[in-house]
């Protein structure tokens, strides 16, 4: 919760740079200009934060949230796949206004076009492997396994953002920018799913305690 306001001020700091073409965007434009080499491999890496790509592996995440919740008879287990999926409906909510809004132009090697701040397929590789790891890490009983999947969560945005600046889709402030974004959101699903974590409802208390039924008797 506290890193709210730092991630927001980092946002509207950068966002105010691309605005008002500051000294910023001159070093951003730089970086650019020494990390662009579109090859395969960028283009691969890129593909990551596709749509296509990172959703159904949300999509997955939710899905197993949500039964595992309710196998256990937790009292609001639809809270966490809920807010996982909240998050990446808000991407193209939020994304979609400020690319109108700032209207930056690509780099040299993209066509001519505006609209590229912040990274669309920065955000939604942020929030969909994000919000996965955050719905999976509680249901992992090894400490190795939920390390090595915070580690692959964390190389899936990286290798995404990587691949999107090197192939010049997007300016290296264009997916900083998004790492602000989608770390928001991430807090917000962090936030409610810890809500949902543990609070089991009472019929199924009832179930485990043995409590005697008006039909059936004690069990």
């Amino acid at each position: 919760m506290l890193l709210l306001g730092p991630l927001a001020l980092l946002l509207a700091l950068i966002t105010w740079q691309v605005v008002t073409d500051g000294p910023l965007v001159d070093a951003d434009e730089r970086l650019s200009r020494a990390l662009v080499e579109p090859d395969q491999a960028s283009e691969l890496l890129s593909d990551l934060g596709n749509v296509q790509v990172a959703v159904p592996v949300l999509v997955i995440a939710l899905a197993y949230a949500a039964w595992h919740g309710r196998a256990r008879g937790l009292d609001r287990w639809w809270l966490p796949p809920a807010a996982g999926a909240g998050a990446m409906v808000l991407v193209p909510a939020l994304v979609a206004p400020l690319k109108e809004w700032t209207d930056r132009p690509g780099t040299p090697a993209v066509p001519p076009a505006a609209g590229y701040y912040p990274s669309g397929h920065t955000a939604t590789a942020v929030v969909a492997y994000g919000a996965a790891a955050l719905l999976l890490l509680p249901l992992l009983r090894s400490a190795a396994v939920r390390r090595a999947l915070v580690v692959l969560c964390a190389l899936l945005v990286l290798g995404a953002s990587y691949g999107l600046v090197r192939r010049g889709y997007h300016w290296p402030l264009d997916v900083a920018a998004s790492w602000c974004l989608g770390a928001m959101l991430l807090i917000g699903v962090s936030l409610l799913a810890g809500r949902a974590g543990g609070r089991v409802s009472r019929s199924s208390r009832r179930r485990s305690a043995g409590t005697p039924s008006p039909r059936s008797g004690p069990s």
